[in-house]
């Protein structure tokens, strides 16, 4: 377990690097990922370090990746992932990437210009194309009117001139001018009235939609854009109607009179039009080209320009020496790393072509270190739940490897169901075998990604909950007879099954029982029994209690780990050992009455046993009126014993730590401790040697920010009295609470039953052999779906949630602190994995 059990060993250290050498020791530190830098500089502007410059270089060249990214997505085009991991370019590789950067960026923004123009080229051709054809059609209606109107002797409407003059009197028609444009056809019924309204009705206009939806050159949307002519006489008129136009942002396109004119003008734009396609398919090759070509290096160029970055970045955290030649940083790194640390920076040496060798020197500090567990893709999960709680302290015990058979027992207790744990594990399966595929797709989508990256931990909670289903003998609420069930009824009782099979209450201790019990879960007979509920409920109760008491005395042990390890034993003598009594005087003999309950009475005797709840009561109550309460001789004087045994823990508890505290302290003693562990009050700090360069005077301090704290005992009474009595009422709820497991999963098996009652068992009751098959097909499909959404996935939720509940408050207060950070080193592997796809 190593590791995992407790966290590693770390050591504070100092590096010393040659300035032509650092760039090359802090790339290879980032790809072994086994160091964590501190930053010497916690003053300094971000703007005035040293390496700011490269790191906006940095920036800028990210820019331009992004936008060629942006580019590439919206075209379509695939960006090649082989998987590679490119290690961190030279200093001076960083210019022949800027020059790259820079020719692609001011190609494509000169390709997306020259494709801009020519798409507007392009929209304005065809719009005045559709002018030419629309308004012909105007000019031919038009034409018509005025020919019908010259023959017809009454005076009609068409016969009067826009401006109301009879031109059968005057002899002759007022000349009228016209502007023809396009305009976004949302904006029709407001640009028309108000043309009417500025112009009082002295304009006539006509519009045409155009059938085909247009492309806008900038935003690459399509858009719905309609024709219009619009007639006027005067050139106030047609000042007032060319304002209406720019003001509804309309197109105005120039259009010939006669119909020879825009004929021709039509031929000519259609010829533009034809020479504007071939010049734009070619620009999108052009374009196709490039953005192929940089889809083919983008992930690679992104992960150098990165690491890149994070070398800077980190750089920027260092102290210069006085001779300006030498960057100094603090780091912590485990212990056991060590010399894979030093390899690193000999490798960074002959990479940079140092003469002069980079230097590793421990340090002695009193600040707490980071916690590091040591971790895979299947512990990680786990670790990632006690995490959410608080990340340990230095070396303390870590919940982490229990967790992973805890946790998922815990969750089956209460999702038990065979048929349930089968779907999420094969779902899990599903994962863990095609992960690779579907790392990219969990990136992308938060609800698939937490499924995913839990994929190890459904997997045992699907496998735990095909246990307990098996051992609940409930499958999709049925039972299976695997072993043959060891009851018979006798003839009487038979008879009385066939009147009412479910109205018979079964006898667990009878006579009936012929073969014996049944060999491994619940007996199947019990399905047919109005009184399953009844017996199974008092069974999953009395094991909740058993589990969770067992659970939380475990936690407790754990604590002595802790004591033990931190050399504190006045812990143990003061809080470990009264615990335990406390624990042990009350809720250790609620388990052992349990226990002997089920041996020594049976079910003839059911109707005198002694109730479990009122016996606890009593025992508190010191009342022993009733003597049929009474399970053995001398239970009185023995629960007489532990209620004051309990009792005594409390003040042991509560009064002689702090006063071997105050003793202490008061005649100058110091317990023995090893190590600085923060928030410990009893903490003593050990003398620390610190490490100081006589060479350079300058040297950062790792202890300048750290603060004894002065002993102070009222501190210590406040603390110890809200432990005390968190702990003494905590034993109470923590126990109530752990019934969540007896109350969930009846919450779950009655769930399945009315669901399999009220779907699949209507559609087996049909007489019509043809109708009960539709209506099994379709009762299935909604059973099917049923049972996923709410019991799998609905259930499975509140399960895991009460389960962790039941980790974090329960078992974990009993002995973790959680009160420590977490070692984040300086990895490129995060850069790799998360990098890529940020935006």
């Amino acid at each position: 377990m190593g590791s995992l059990f407790r966290s590693e060993d770390m050591t504070l250290c100092q590096l010393f690097l040659q300035s032509e050498a650092a760039y090359a020791c802090v790339s290879e530190l980032g790809e072994l990922g086994l160091v964590q830098f501190r930053d010497l500089n916690p003053d300094v502007n971000a703007f005035q370090r040293k390496f700011v410059n490269e790191v906006r270089r940095c920036d800028e060249m990210e820019r331009k990746l992004r936008f060629l990214e942006k580019e590439i997505k919206k075209d379509g085009i695939p960006m090649l992932d082989t998987g590679d991991n490119p290690d961190a370019p030279q200093p001076r590789e960083m210019i022949d990437l800027e020059a790259t950067f820079e020719k692609l960026e001011s190609e494509m923004r000169d390709v997306n210009s020259n494709t801009e123009a020519l798409k507007k080229n392009f929209l304005e051709l065809t719009e005045l194309k559709h002018i030419l054809r629309k308004t012909q059609t105007f000019f031919d209606e038009a034409e018509h009117h005025h020919i019908q109107a010259m023959h017809e002797p009454i005076v009609t409407d068409d016969s009067v001139g826009l401006l109301g003059e009879d031109i059968a009197r005057t002899g002759q028609a007022l000349k009228l001018g016209f502007v023809a444009g396009v305009i976004l056809r949302e904006r029709i019924p407001a640009f028309e009235r108000m043309l009417w309204r500025v112009c009082r009705g002295n304009v006539f206009l006509k519009q045409a939609e155009i059938d085909a939806p247009l492309e806008d050159p900038v935003t690459g949307d399509k858009v719905d854009k309609s024709v219009f002519i619009i007639f006027f006489q005067g050139e106030q008129l047609k000042t007032r109607v060319k304002k209406i136009c720019e003001g509804f942002r309309a197109t105005l396109y120039p259009c010939p009179e006669t119909q020879p004119e825009r004929r021709e003008m039509s031929i000519g734009v259609m010829t533009r039009i034809e020479d504007l396609n071939t010049v734009l398919g070619q620009t999108q090759d052009h374009r196709h080209r490039l953005l192929v070509a940089a889809a083919k290096n983008i992930k690679v160029w992104f992960i150098k320009v990165r690491k890149i970055k994070a070398i800077y970045h980190t750089l920027n955290m260092f102290n210069l020496d006085v001779t300006q030649k030498c960057l100094i940083a603090e780091c912590w790194c485990p212990v056991a790393d060590l010399d894979r640390i030093q390899q690193a920076l000999q490798r960074g040496n002959e990479r940079s072509g140092s003469s002069v060798p980079s230097i590793l020197n421990r340090m002695s500090t009193r600040q707490e270190p980071p916690t590091y567990n040591r971790l895979n893709k299947f512990t990680a999960v786990f670790q990632h739940i006690v995490d959410a709680y608080g990340v340990a302290s230095y070396r303390e015990v870590n919940p982490a490897p229990w967790t992973i058979i805890s946790f998922p027992f815990l969750f089956a207790i209460m999702f038990g169901d065979t048929g349930h744990g089968t779907i999420m594990l094969l779902f899990a399966l599903f994962l863990i075998l095609r992960e690779k595929q579907l790392a990219a797709k969990s990136a992308d989508d938060e609800i698939f990604g937490m499924f995913f990256n839990g994929r190890y931990i459904m997997m045992l909670m699907g496998a735990f909950s095909i246990y307990t289903g098996l051992i609940y003998n409930d499958v999709f609420s049925k039972s299976l007879n695997i072993f043959g069930s060891g009851w018979a009824p006798d003839p009487v009782m038979y008879s009385y099954l066939h009147m009412d099979k479910n109205a018979y209450k079964l006898n667990p201790n009878g006579s009936c029982y012929v073969n014996g019990p049944y060999p491994f879960g619940l007996d199947p007979v019990w399905q047919m029994s109005i009184n399953k509920i009844t017996i199974t409920n008092s069974l999953k109760m009395k094991i909740s209690v058993i589990f969770g008491v067992s659970h939380m005395l475990f936690g407790l042990s754990l604590s002595l780990l802790n004591h033990r390890y931190y050399r504190k034993p006045i812990n143990i003598y003061c809080e470990f050992i009264p615990q335990l009594i406390f624990m042990l005087s009350i809720f250790g003999y609620l388990i052992l009455l349990v226990i002997t309950k089920w041996l020594k009475f049976t079910e003839a005797d059911s109707r005198t046993a002694p109730n479990l709840l009122i016996g606890l009561i009593n025992m508190f109550l010191f009342n022993y009126k009733k003597e049929k309460e009474l399970w053995y001789s001398g239970q009185k004087g023995f629960q007489i014993f532990l209620v004051f045994l309990g009792a005594i823990c409390v003040p042991w508890m509560l009064c002689i730590k702090p006063y071997l505290l105050w003793k202490q302290n008061k005649s100058g003693q110091q317990p023995h401790q090893y190590m600085l562990v923060s928030g410990e009050t009893d903490l003593d700090v050990p003398e620390v040697v610190h490490h100081v360069d006589s060479e350079n005077p300058n040297t950062h301090d790792a202890d300048d920010d750290f603060e004894e704290k002065p002993f102070d005992i009222s501190e210590i009474i406040i603390n110890q009295a809200i432990h005390t009595i968190e702990y003494c009422l905590g034993c109470i709820s923590h126990t109530a609470s752990y019934l969540r497991l007896w109350a969930l999963s009846l919450a779950h098996a009655q769930l399945s039953e009315v669901l399999w009652s009220m779907v699949m068992r209507v559609a087996f009751s049909m007489s019509s052999s043809i109708v009960s098959t539709v209506m099994i097909i379709f009762c299935f499909a909604f059973w099917a779906m049923a049972t996923i959404i709410i019991l799998v996935m609905m259930e499975g939720m509140s399960a895991f949630l009460h389960a962790l509940r039941l980790h974090w408050v329960e078992f974990q207060s009993k002995f973790y602190k959680g009160e420590g950070y977490l070692f984040v080193p300086f990895s490129f592997d995060n850069l790799v994995e998360y990098g890529v796809e940020e935006k």
